[in-house]
C-alpha cells in the first residue's frame, strides 16, 4: 500500500502534471512544424533548387529483387528532418529570449522604495526638534 501512496504523490505533483502537459504540447507543435517543413517550405526549397522533391531524394546500394525490397538511403527526408529540427531550435530560441525579456522587465520595474529604519526615523525626529 505504502508504494502505490508514493507513486500517487508522485504523480499528481504539479511539475509532474506540468511536466505531461509540456510533451503533449511539444508533440502536438512537432507536428506543426513538420507540416510546415513538408507542405509548406520544402515544395518552396525544391522550386527553388530546380523542382527538386527532397522527400523522394535518395541514393540505392541495391536494387529490387524478387520479394525483396531496395536498399536505399533517403538523404532526403533527411534533409527534410535537419529543416524541422532548425525551425523548432529557433522556435524555441525565440520563445525563451522572450520570456527572459519579460522576466528581466519584471525585475526590473520600480518597486516602493524600503521603510526607513527605527535608527532613521528617530534620528530624523531629533533632526525635526532640533530644527524647531
Amino acid at each position: 500500500m505504502g508504494m502505490l501512496k508514493e507513486f500517487k504523490e508522485f504523480a499528481v505533483k504539479g511539475n509532474m502534471v506540468d511536466m505531461a502537459v509540456g510533451i503533449i504540447i511539444g508533440a502536438a507543435f512537432g507536428k506543426i512544424v513538420s507540416s510546415l517543413v513538408k507542405d509548406v517550405i520544402m515544395p518552396a526549397v525544391g522550386v527553388m533548387v530546380g523542382g527538386v522533391d527532397f522527400s523522394n531524394l535518395a541514393y540505392t546500394l541495391q536494387e529490387a529483387k524478387e520479394g525483396v525490397e531496395a536498399v536505399t538511403i533517403k538523404y532526403g527526408a533527411f534533409i527534410q528532418t535537419i529543416i524541422d529540427f532548425l525551425i523548432v531550435a529557433m522556435a524555441i530560441f525565440v520563445a525563451v529570449k522572450v520570456i527572459n525579456s519579460m522576466k528581466k522587465k519584471e525585475e526590473e520595474a520600480p518597486s516602493a522604495p524600503p521603510k526607513p529604519s527605527n535608527e532613521e526615523v528617530l534620528l530624523g525626529e531629533i533632526r525635526d526638534l532640533l530644527k524647531k
